[in-house]
């Protein structure tokens, strides 16, 4: 078996459920368990495999999950190009004191560059987050626009999960 197919076969199991000991999961892909450990092994040190749990965050009694989006002014262009691992750094600081901020990431659509995803209790602490964004980046940014989702709702068409990602993953072997 290739081993990149042996790996998605192994990491959408691990999706599914990540709990599982190297021997179930080596019944499940058809390898010998310390084949499994092997790969697993490899995949965890190369960082393609981390594990947490998902939860229900409006369970958890977050109200909003927050998409937004950011454009950079042509002057912030160049000062982020000249000063990486100044704004690096700034960053991961700016990470570490606000955890409700679940990934962000440079892009491209809508005319924006970066994005965020964060969640939170309420809309206050959504602006809180706001605030603190345009305090700490605002040199930086020409706009800013945010995509507000509901928690409470009772229109999820699928709530926040990588099940359907190992489904996918399972298929490509």
């Amino acid at each position: 078996m290739a081993t990149k197919s042996l790996d998605h076969k192994i990491i959408a199991e691990l999706v599914r459920n990540a709990r599982v000991s190297d021997r179930k999961l080596a019944k499940a892909v058809g390898v010998s368990q310390p084949t499994v450990t092997r790969r697993r092994t490899s995949l965890e040190k190369d960082g393609v495999l981390e594990y947490t749990a998902i939860p229900n965050l409006g369970k958890l009694g977050f109200e909003i999950l927050m998409l937004s989006f950011y454009s950079w002014t042509p002057e912030a262009t160049d000062k982020l190009a000249e000063n990486q691992e100044r704004i690096r750094d700034k960053l991961h600081r700016f990470l570490v004191k606000h955890k409700n901020i679940i990934f962000t990431a440079n892009g491209e659509g809508f005319g924006m560059q970066r994005m965020m995803i964060s969640v939170h209790e309420s809309y206050s602490d959504y602006m809180r987050l706001t605030e603190a964004v345009r305090k700490e980046w605002g040199e930086y940014l020409s706009k800013s626009a945010s995509f507000i989702i509901s928690l409470e709702t009772d229109v999820v068409g699928r709530q926040l999960s990588f099940k359907p990602l190992a489904e996918s993953l399972a298929q490509k072997t």
